[in-house]
């Protein structure tokens, strides 16, 4: 393989392979803004794929925002026409970003991103594609963390972004993550280069009025004059914090279970919320929980708990401090 792939290529492949993905017979939704992180991911998924090293089918799918004009407009053709070149199908949609944060009184960036993955697991849904490939890097994975942190989250924020996990809205789709573990900004580049593609430049992420963009050239490069390696260590961080929060998940979900009050005559104290009932033995939302439990638990493990019956009650746990 080593004389016909590139070590970008090769690289991707490794890391599919490692996380026991499907080599073969998948349809897959592979997020691609224009620019070089996601432009590089399907790329080499092409590459791949004209190598006969993986063999899924896949769908590229791109959402114009609607918050730059013309040149959001230009990023739309632009990814259809090389998805095309590429041999791809390809589905391009567009929202009204602004006026969604507007009315939602969100902002800009997590109203965008709730848009664009509702539109992914809505493309996934509509192909029939059991996982969405979305092209974040480990520089991504950093600045991810460090926000967080900065926000004072906790360990299951400051574990920043998994390389899988289920896509909300998508039945079942995954979300993947192929280049979070190991490629760096500066790897995606160098391959669309390596490719001959000019890939597409998003002046978005170049405004420092927005704290990513001010996390990735102020601080990340800060960081970097202490430790060169600064982006992996927060990576590697960010995978242990993730390992203990697991567990520390699995020990609030049994300290749940214990807590709760197993019947509505029960004499004890218990909290509730309006959100959830038994109906039929089946659990709808977050059911009674009984205090004395909950008290005698470490605080840690009690929180924990509650932010998992608070999310079960509320359907999520968006702008819950």
């Amino acid at each position: 393989m080593g004389a016909r792939t590139s070590r970008f290529a090769r690289r991707l492949l490794t890391e599919w392979r490692r996380r026991g993905w499907p080599a073969r017979g998948e349809r897959v939704v592979v997020a691609v803004s224009g620019g070089a992180d996601s432009t590089a991911l399907v790329l080499a998924l092409e590459e791949l794929s004209r190598a006969g090293r993986l063999a899924v089918e896949v769908t590229v799918a791109h959402l114009d925002h609607g918050l730059r004009g013309e040149r959001g407009a230009g990023d739309a053709r632009w990814v259809e026409e090389k998805a095309r070149a590429l041999g791809f199908d390809v589905v391009t949609g567009r929202a009204e970003v602004g006026e969604r944060a507007r009315a939602e009184r969100d902002n800009l960036e997590q109203s965008a991103r709730r848009a664009r993955y509702e539109f992914l697991a809505a493309v996934a849904r509509e192909r029939g594609a059991s996982a969405v490939l979305a092209a974040h890097t480990l520089d991504d994975q950093a600045e991810t963390v460090l926000l967080r942190l900065l926000r004072g989250s906790g360990a299951g924020g400051a574990g920043g972004m998994r390389v899988e996990r289920v896509l909300e809205g998508g039945g079942g789709v995954s979300l993947r993550r192929p280049l979070l573990a190991w490629a760096r900004r500066s790897d995606t580049v160098g391959y669309c280069r390596e490719r001959g593609v000019e890939f597409r430049a998003d002046e978005m992420n170049e405004d420092e009025r927005f704290a990513r963009v001010r996390v990735r050239r102020q601080l990340l490069p800060l960081l970097s004059s202490f430790n060169p390696r600064a982006a992996e260590a927060l990576a590697r961080a960010a995978e242990l914090l993730r390992e203990d929060s697991d567990a520390l998940d699995r020990l609030a979900s049994q300290l749940l279970d214990e807590a709760r009050a197993r019947t509505p005559t029960h004499t004890r104290e218990t909290i509730s919320t309006h959100a959830g009932s038994e109906v039929d033995g089946k659990d709808e939302g977050a059911w009674p929980l009984r205090v004395e439990v909950l008290a005698a638990a470490m605080p840690a493990l009690r929180r924990r708990a509650l932010r998992l019956w608070l999310a079960r009650g509320r359907g999520g746990l968006r702008r819950l401090s």
